[in-house]
């Protein structure tokens, strides 16, 4: 019976309503919970347990139920792996995410400026949290080529990286955590850890890290009705069985 009881409740948590695409510029699939996959489309909804992946050409906004901002890079896996916002029940706010390869811009909302300890962003390296933040994290698998050591001390190059997390602070604060130390990174700073056996350490520049969306990608939206609670558009243009 608690089995069960289980395997109810978590089909009951994954499905819910976490967000909506309002940006693309390129093929943006969702692997849901149930191992299905959908194509979305600007105005189509992202739920809680949703895969998201980003084809090479691809930057997709995310704008989330607190009004918070996920921009995905190409070639990109994030998985929502938690998130709920009720603006009248603080106590009820999570957000877990986990970002598996590529690159993201994150942008905090309400949750985060009234819960930043209800916030996480798990990486293979080590879990971000924030205090208030905008921030881009990038992750490069072991697969890619390694450096022997990360670009510690040299400006973006065509050098390929160092497999690891990497940072870039735009505002506020955030900390990388892992079982080998904590590190707090500002505005302005960069940071860096290749694994979870490693600390986080500061880079004194750019290692490299690029983030450039198409133009309207950084333009102002008007807010609307469903800012805080989304819609039924779903728009889906097709899904893989």
């Amino acid at each position: 019976m608690w089995l069960a009881l289980m395997c109810v409740g978590a089909h009951a948590w994954a499905g819910q309503v976490a967000g909506t695409v309002m940006q693309l510029s390129g093929p943006l699939m969702a692997k849901k919970a149930d191992g299905k996959v959908k194509i979305l489309a600007i105005k189509s909804e992202v739920e809680q347990g949703d895969t998201l992946l980003t084809e090479k050409e691809t930057y997709a906004l995310i704008k989330l139920i607190d009004n918070s901002e996920i921009t995905l890079k190409p070639n990109t896996s994030f998985v929502i792996e938690q998130f709920s916002y009720t603006a009248e029940q603080p106590d009820g706010d999570h957000a877990i995410f986990s970002l598996l390869k590529g690159g993201l811009r994150s942008v905090t909302g309400l949750l985060g400026k009234r819960n930043k300890e209800r916030f996480e962003m798990k990486t293979p390296a080590a879990t971000i949290g924030i205090r208030g933040t905008t921030f881009i994290a990038e992750y490069i698998g072991p697969s890619t080529p390694a450096l022997s050591t990360p670009a510690l001390s040299a400006p973006a190059s065509s050098m390929p990286r160092a497999p690891g997390l990497y940072v870039q602070v735009l505002d506020g604060l955030i900390n990388l955590t892992n079982p080998a130390d904590t590190l707090n990174f500002s505005a302005g700073q960069f940071g860096y850890t290749p694994n979870f056996r490693q600390p986080p350490v500061v880079l004194p520049a750019n290692p490299g890290i690029k983030f450039a969306p198409p133009p309207v990608f950084n333009s102002s939206m008007p807010p609307t009705a469903s800012s805080t609670t989304p819609g039924k558009s779903n728009n889906v243009d097709c899904e893989v069985r």
